[in-house]
């Protein structure tokens, strides 16, 4: 069991390289307008939209009811994101080659926690856009928010925002999970840590 722990500690750690090839998030936002929707593609290191304008159309609309410009390189969770995820990388390949059932168990609460604190960070990062409006906006709407859902769908005014994790989430959650059976699957073999 120890080989099959270590391999399942391993791929865990390799998994999270995917947040580099998927998005973690997406928010769609559909409308008369846009019946087939604009999508905006979190990623750990970039914001990018389902076509090349998409980020300048929704920083247009953006800007009518006085939200601020969504500008990637002034956000800084998109610079060092991509060191945390690397660091937990190596972390988890290094605990995957000493194989020690509590650094799993360690490497699994880090993952855990640091994805809590991403989801925080996002609900944060959401509320300021949607709650801190110019009061010189063209459209205003008073007692109106502009934050899309966490997770989930909402109108704001005439548009449908959808709110949901994408591809780079789920391979982050597997990897939890798999770091997880490689702690528990020590423990049917040895009861100590």
């Amino acid at each position: 069991m120890k080989i099959v722990s270590r391999w399942l500690m391993a791929i865990a750690a390799l998994l999270l390289l995917m947040l580099f090839v998927f998005p973690i998030w997406q928010i769609t936002l559909i409308a008369p307008q846009y019946p087939d929707g604009i999508t905006l593609y979190i990623w750990v290191n970039q914001i990018t939209g389902d076509s090349p304008g998409t980020l300048q159309n929704i920083n247009i609309l953006n800007h009518y009811v006085g939200m601020k410009y969504i500008e990637p390189d002034s956000i800084p969770e998109l610079t060092y994101f991509p060191y945390i995820i690397g660091f937990m990388t190596v972390l988890g390949l290094i605990f995957a080659f000493i194989g020690k059932r509590i650094l799993y168990l360690i490497w699994t609460l880090l993952m855990g926690l640091l994805g809590i604190l991403g989801i925080y960070d996002f609900y944060l990062w959401e509320y300021d856009y949607g709650h801190n409006l110019s009061p010189t906006a063209p459209i205003k709407v008073p007692g109106m928010a502009y934050q899309p859902p966490l997770f989930g769908e909402k109108y704001l005014l005439n548009f449908l925002a959808k709110s949901y994790p994408d591809w780079g989430t789920y391979f982050m959650v597997i990897a939890i999970a798999m770091a997880f059976v490689a702690f528990w699957l020590l423990r049917k073999k040895n009861n100590t840590v």
